[in-house]
Order: structure tokens, then C-alpha cells, then sequence
């Protein structure tokens, strides 16, 4: 098997798992090479700027999370989006050639079908039926209790917020030094832009 090379990768077409999609719904279908700020930017462009009602992101093997991840994103840049989310297996098809054929032979080639596990979430910022399965409600705008919330109110930037490491002491010293002298100082250039993360 060390000689055959991957030379490309199908998968099957299958219609959304969601009754009721206008026909020209966006599919946001996500790779496992994907950048996260391109498909971002052009949900975003479709939902605000197109004005459009609802997107579905799709992703199988291992771009499920970073679907998800897309998906959380878009929750917390639009609010109030319901959500509805399929998880089914989709068959992909891997065609393997053989790199170094016998002398004189032809290149063999293997087709494997592999089965993955794949994942469609439909946003929607009309309501959608909640009793059917994997029906999520919108957020709640405002009093998110979560840890979540509080790294956000922290941090203008959704992906930074959530992994940032505690900042070292002496910056922190530092930080209520400069808030201590603030009202004293003429121009308010010396204040840190934000708060520090209070970590309970």
C-alpha cells in the first residue's frame, strides 16, 4: 500500500435533511481546509447585507467541529437565530492510484467507500417548528450566566475571548495602577481599553 497516493475524494450528493428550504438556500459547506474568517465573512455578507432568512452550514468527518464552531459564531454575531441541527453518515469515495506500476503494467487503482459521520445545522431567524428533532431555541440576548458570556463581555472579539490564558500578575498590577491614576490624568489616553477579565 505505500506506493498508492490519494488522488481524489467524492462525495455523495444528498438533498439538505430539512423539509422547507427555499430553494435558493446557502449551503455553507465546510472543509477541513476551510478558513474560518472566509466562510465567516461570506455568511455574514449573505445574512446582513443579502438579507436572507436562513443558512445551513454542512461539514463531514473531521470539518464537523470546525462547522460547529462557524455555526456558534454566527449565533453570537446575529442573536436570536433558531437552530436546527442533523447529524447523519454520509458514504465518501477515495480513489487510490499505485504510484510505481509493475514494468509495463498499468497504474492500478482502488476505489474505498467510507462511511463519516456528517453534520448540517439550519440557522434561521424565523421561527422554525420546535418540536422537530434537534430543534435548538435562540439564546437569550441578555444575562447569559455561562462562563461564556463573561469571556465575551471581556472581549470585543468572540474567538480571542474564549481561550485567552490569565494574564501574569504584574500586568494586572499594572493595569489597576493606571486605572487608580485615570481621573487625575488630563487626557484619558493612559486607561486600558478594557477591563480585565475577572475570572470567578
Amino acid at each position: 500500500m505505500e506506493n498508492f497516493r490519494k488522488v481524489r475524494t467524492s462525495e455523495e450528493e444528498s438533498p439538505l435533511p430539512f423539509p422547507d428550504l427555499p430553494p435558493d438556500v446557502v449551503e455553507m459547506k465546510v472543509k477541513e481546509g476551510s478558513k474560518i474568517r472566509n466562510l465567516m465573512n461570506f455568511a455574514m455578507a449573505q445574512m446582513e447585507l443579502k438579507g436572507r432568512r436562513q443558512i445551513v452550514f454542512s461539514g463531514c468527518g473531521r470539518a464537523v467541529t470546525k462547522t460547529i464552531t462557524c455555526v456558534e459564531i454566527m449565533k453570537r454575531k446575529l442573536g436570536g437565530l433558531h437552530q436546527v441541527t442533523k447529524v447523519r453518515y454520509k458514504t465518501l469515495q477515495e480513489v487510490w492510484e499505485n504510484q510505481d506500476p509493475l514494468l509495463g503494467g498499468t497504474a492500478q487503482s482502488l476505489t474505498v467507500h467510507k462511511n463519516v459521520p456528517s453534520i448540517c445545522i439550519l440557522l434561521s431567524r424565523d421561527p422554525l417548528d420546535p418540536n422537530q428533532m434537534g430543534y435548538q431555541p435562540p439564546e437569550p440576548q441578555n444575562g447569559l450566566g455561562t462562563q461564556l458570556g463573561d469571556a465575551e463581555d471581556a472581549s470585543s472579539s468572540s474567538a480571542k475571548g474564549l481561550k485567552r490564558p490569565l494574564p501574569p500578575p504584574r500586568e494586572e498590577l499594572l493595569t489597576k495602577k493606571l486605572q487608580v491614576q485615570a481621573p487625575n490624568s488630563p487626557r484619558g489616553s493612559g486607561t486600558p481599553d478594557h477591563q480585565p477579565d475577572h475570572h470567578h
